[in-house]
């Protein structure tokens, strides 16, 4: 099969869409199939003979980024020459619209990933005024398409609520293989540098943001710091926006010393620190997958996190963590809970959940929806788009 995987960013950028692009490519390829990702051009960025780089109209803005040229021609010239089988697109938005018009003039499927919840991150260009418009168009692109790809049972349940109409399936983001191999000296190296002769380490890694709710994490640890004394350090990988807040959040609660901004780490050597803490602490309450999560797991750190979307469809109470209501008492008591008991059956659990999405997996499941798509797009060509042509496509089952 030959996919043409299309996005609005890449490689070199670093962000959780290009990673689960990269990902599910790589997958696809090592299972036979060849892929083709169209993506903007960086500064610095490496040629690749898998990559087809359009214009863009600005380089090396927002720590990199770019912004894609959707419009450029050689986008319909590369895409016309490659005779592609599908296209699964990942940003209903710019490419999106170009990868739209490619699958209707060409009559190729269309499939589209639905990562973000985009409504919840317009505060960070003042369009909080959108907040109804964004959902509303995601919605109607969605049913535009042949295919739509939730991240979790938990999205693609909320996709359909909303009132998407084409088929949805759960496909996540996998792993890569080399997540599973934690580099057991280095990790050493960091616990001992991290906690400074304390007992526990901790970890979370996170956009350094409000959607991430760290504030919440860091009165928790202050009240642990208040019962037990300063006892542990919590390693924090991630920057942005909110970072001199919280570092002054940390000095008012009294826990400046006890969190080590870590900053930005590469992607390959965050398991390291998951490797090197006694526990994971999770906050976010805006997760789609939480593929963070996941990672941790496959370093065999136990997890303990707040419910809501994203987490509860990973997280399994007594098997791989824990999670709690947004309660900082609750959260609490359970973090200390679990610190005085064996957690080894946890990290066992952990592994064995993150097993389960590893890259290559994923991209069998990928390939298999691929074909349900292309076999429904000649039954469908003809039908009016009301009521679900596909349905809801069963998936595996990532929380056994």
């Amino acid at each position: 099969m030959k996919i043409a995987m299309m996005t609005n960013n890449y490689k070199p950028y670093i962000a959780g869409v290009p990673i689960s692009v990269e990902r599910l490519s790589e997958g696809l390829r090592v299972n036979g199939h060849e892929v083709i990702v169209f993506a903007p051009d960086y500064e610095g960025q490496e040629e690749d003979e898998h990559i087809v780089r359009y214009k863009a109209f600005i380089k090396g803005v927002l720590d990199g980024f770019s912004v894609p040229n959707s419009l450029d021609p050689d986008i319909e010239k590369r895409f016309r020459e490659g005779q592609f089988d599908v296209i699964h697109v990942h940003h209903p938005m710019l490419i999106g619209r170009t990868a739209l018009y490619l699958s209707k003039k060409y009559h190729v499927p269309l499939c589209f990933t639905y990562h973000t919840r985009y409504e919840q991150y317009l505060h960070y260009i003042g369009a909080e005024f959108l907040q109804k418009a964004v959902p509303d168009y995601v919605n109607r692109y969605a049913n535009r398409c042949d295919l739509v790809f939730a991240p979790t049972p938990s999205m693609q349940a909320w996709l359909e609520k909303i009132g998407i109409r084409s088929g949805t399936a759960v496909l996540p983001t996998g792993l890569a293989k080399e997540s599973f191999m934690a580099e057991e000296e280095e990790a050493a190296y960091l616990r001992d540098v991290l906690l400074g002769g304390r007992k526990y380490l901790f970890c979370t890694v996170a956009r350094l943001a409000r959607e991430k709710n760290l504030d919440f994490l860091f009165r928790v640890l202050a009240e642990r710091k208040r019962k037990h004394g300063a006892d542990f350090r919590l390693a924090l990988v991630g920057d942005g926006p909110c970072k001199e807040q919280l570092c002054r959040l940390a000095e008012e609660l009294g826990i400046r010393e006890d969190i080590a901004f870590v900053g930005t780490v590469p992607n390959e050597k965050v398991k390291n620190y998951c490797k090197a803490a006694d526990l994971f602490l999770f906050s976010s309450l805006s997760e789609t997958q939480g593929i963070v999560l996941l990672e941790a797991m496959a370093a065999a750190a136990p997890v303990l996190a707040v419910k809501a979307p994203g987490v509860w469809d990973v997280v399994v109470d007594g098997k791989n963590g824990y999670m709690t209501q947004m309660s900082e008492m609750e959260f609490e008591n359970r973090l200390e809970s679990l610190l005085r008991q064996d957690r080894t059956w946890l990290e066992q659990g952990a592994v064995e959940t993150a097993k389960k999405y590893e890259m290559r997996e994923i991209a069998k499941w990928a390939a298999v929806y691929y074909n349900i798509a292309i076999r429904n797009r000649d039954r469908n060509s003809n039908c009016e788009r009301e009521g679900k042509r596909l349905g809801s496509i069963s998936y595996f089952n990532c929380r056994g």
